[in-house]
């Protein structure tokens, strides 16, 4: 058998690519681009369709394939029996990603470079997310990466909507936190609580154009999330919905919302429903957009609901059980603000580590001093502890195990680490990192979200110390 080390390494990334196909499935992404990201002479990189593995394999490898399919899975099966032999198996990192996860992973990264990089500026700005970029979101599957495959969804794992999340922020936070909320809070919520009609109705629509939105907020129910005023009155085969919501992300592109009521005020929590609401019923609007210190491409709305009739099959879930929805949702969405703030931190470090080499004093790039050097060291090690607590908390979410904890402390210290690395890199660059003319002040100004929004940081330690006290 010809060694594999000799083997042309395109050939072996065309074979495994081969393989894992029928495993990925996101439109657009369907192994259309070398997870090993091929460039130019001097640097450049090749464009997706430039890379893509037909394009490769009838230049470079078809013939190796070929020749060389069988060796190759006869070599990966020798090595596995030979570890199971001697009783040691090897244990992956837990950074360590599947050749499917991999490839994907490339796939958004260069997106995010060629597509997403050059709005982001302009976005931020004008305080308005890029209609053809969203429509691109659709185009690649990017929003309905955990929708089941009948459902017209890539039928994909909650961790790589995380990866998705995080390398889109680590470009633009604002891009980040759409295909967020789109895939761990409304996909996540319809796919587990939605009736098979509900399912059949609106998953296919929230795959392929319709953006979705997650309304808990009111003016007197941020961090005491169940003091819901929004009212919910059964008349008929209908409820009618009456109140205000604050805080919704997405609104402003949503076609659809799920919206927290209460049947009861005098049940408490018991009261809350979740209902799914058309942009168009009656009497509902989008009211105020906010104008926000980050995040500033990414819609933060007001909704108003006058006597909106709701048809009873629209309820999520169960009459009195929303409080449930809402807590495991949010439980699961917390994850996506992890990769959120790990995917701008890793942004920001990137450009104060690219800077660092190129700004000159006393003679020198200011790399080579020690001050700067020990920063950057610092920086990188909390980065990647707070990597590890978010893909930790996902991979846990997928294996069916509990993770409320483990959701919790990533969105904590992900949200710390990033305020602390965007700081730092301000400072980093100086007087130029206080402009306009470079990245660092807006991956800052993304950061501090963070802390905020699904929770925060104090309900965040909230949670974690009642589950090590035994409490619940």
């Amino acid at each position: 058998m010809r060694s594999l080390t000799t083997v042309s390494p395109l050939a072996v990334t065309v074979l495994r690519m081969r393989r894992i196909q029928p495993a990925c499935r996101l439109r657009g992404l369907d192994a259309s681009i070398a997870p090993t990201g091929p460039q130019r002479a001097g640097g450049t990189t090749l464009s997706v369709a430039q890379t893509s593995v037909v394009h490769i394999a009838s230049r470079v490898a078809r013939m190796e394939y070929y020749a060389l399919s069988h060796d190759v899975i006869i070599e990966e099966e020798r090595m596995s029996h030979e570890s199971a032999a001697t009783g040691h198996l090897p244990v992956p990192p837990l950074t360590q990603l599947s050749e499917e996860e991999e490839l994907f992973r490339h796939n958004v990264r260069q997106f995010a470079e060629e597509r997403v990089r050059p709005l982001v500026k302009k976005m931020d700005e004008e305080g308005k997310f890029d209609p053809g970029l969203l429509q691109d979101f659709f185009r690649l599957g990017l929003m309905g990466i955990n929708i089941p495959e009948e459902y017209g969804g890539a039928g994909s794992s909650f961790f790589m909507a995380v990866l998705a999340v995080e390398e889109l922020s680590r470009v633009d936070a604002s891009a980040g936190v759409v295909v967020d909320v789109q895939n761990t809070l409304v996909n996540n919520a319809i796919t587990r609580w939605g009736s098979p009609a509900l399912k059949a109705k609106y998953l296919p629509r929230l795959a392929s154009d319709t953006v979705g939105a997650y309304a808990l907020s009111e003016a007197g129910a941020g961090s005491d999330a169940f003091a819901l005023q929004c009212r919910a009155i059964e008349r008929g085969d209908h409820y009618v919905l009456t109140g205000r919501k604050l805080w919704t992300t997405n609104a402003l592109e949503a076609g659809l919302f799920i919206v927290f009521a209460t049947v009861n005020p005098e049940l408490g929590y018991r009261g809350i429903t979740a209902f799914l609401v058309e942009r168009d019923f009656p009497g509902f609007a989008v009211g105020k957009k906010e104008d926000k210190l980050g995040i500033r491409a990414s819609s933060t709305c007001e909704l108003i609901l006058d006597d909106v009739p709701v048809p009873k099959e629209n309820i999520l879930g169960e009459v009195g059980k929303g409080y449930k929805v809402a807590i495991e949702t949010l439980n699961e969405g917390r994850i996506g603000i992890g990769a959120q703030m790990i995917g701008l931190a890793q942004g920001a470090l990137q450009c104060g580590i690219q800077y660092a080499k190129e700004r000159k004093q006393f003679g020198r790039p200011i790399a080579e001093f020690q001050a700067i050097q020990f920063l950057i060291a610092e920086l990188a090690t909390e980065l990647e502890a707070a990597r590890l607590l978010v893909y930790n908390a996902a991979r846990l979410k997928d294996a069916g195990r509990p993770f409320v904890k483990e959701a919790a402390m990533a969105k904590y210290y992900a949200s710390v680490v990033a305020e602390r690395v965007t700081s730092h890199v301000v400072e980093i660059y100086g007087g130029y990192g206080f402009t306009k003319d470079y990245p660092a002040e807006k991956y800052f100004r993304d950061s501090k979200i963070g802390k905020i929004y699904e929770g925060t940081s104090n309900m965040q330690l909230q949670t974690i110390a009642k589950l090590l006290l035994g409490e619940r």
